[in-house]
């Protein structure tokens, strides 16, 4: 007798609980995907917006210039974000009238470091979600080839002749849940180190970022805000 052993016809024939685990498997593949292009776009509109406001930064603008853009802005970049925190907090010390110029930049410092955290966390929102998905889908697979392996062979043992076409069809249908584990964490895992990489380096450019800006307001701590020279960054601060 000839057996219909394609994907669909497995998934139909197999037992409840392997049905129920590829079930489980194809909707969290499903959730996996959507995630990775979500991250995907999501993580290069950052790019690029940092990059556009990091051009604009060092155009040689007026810093006051500069914050009251980025405070009516209802979507800007995470670096500008970061700017704008740092600078709230300078000037909100200087109405007060420090005048120590380590105080002026540990206040703003520490107002920075608590926004780049604020935007790493956001960045980094469903990371965990791919990790989870890369390392234990396999599992949750290999659990339901276990299973409908153990199923099939409980149904061999009322068969009196046992050959290869009637073994066959259970062992198929049961591996196809390790197939579809696979499925779900290979491009979970794959993308999980992409946009690890990715992120980090997005940190270290908010990193930099808030070394560079910090130069400019240790320099000039007790003196108007100035214009940030053009040019290459780190020669800012210079007047």
């Amino acid at each position: 007798m000839n057996q219909d052993f394609s994907i669909i016809s497995l998934v139909l024939h197999a037992s409840f609980v392997v049905q129920l685990v590829m079930a489980g498997l194809l909707l969290v593949s499903l959730g996996s995907w959507t995630v990775i292009f979500g991250k995907l776009f999501g993580l290069r509109r950052v790019r690029t917006m940092n990059d556009d406001f990091e051009r604009e930064f060092w155009a040689g603008k007026n810093l006051n210039d500069l914050f009251s853009a980025a405070s009516q802005k209802a979507h800007s970049a995470p670096l500008e974000r970061i700017f704008a925190s740092g600078m709230r907090e300078f000037m909100k010390l200087r109405e007060r009238r420090v005048v120590d110029g380590g105080a002026l930049l540990d206040g703003s410092r520490r107002a920075m470091r608590a926004s780049f955290q604020r935007e790493l966390d956001a960045v980094e929102s469903n990371l965990s979600f791919l990790a989870s998905v890369g390392s234990v889908s396999p599992y949750v697979g290999l659990f339901g080839t276990v299973w409908g392996i153990m199923h099939a062979f409980v149904g061999l043992s009322n068969l009196q002749q046992v050959t290869l076409a009637t073994v066959a069809p259970g062992i198929a249908e049961a591996l196809v849940a390790t197939a579809i584990g696979l499925f779900a964490a290979i491009p979970a895992v794959i993308a999980y180190n992409r946009f690890a990489r990715d992120i980090d380096r997005i940190a270290i450019q908010l990193e930099t970022f808030i070394e560079e800006f910090s130069n400019i307001l240790q320099r000039n701590a007790t003196q108007p805000l100035p214009t940030v020279p053009a040019g290459v960054p780190g020669a800012a601060g210079v007047r």
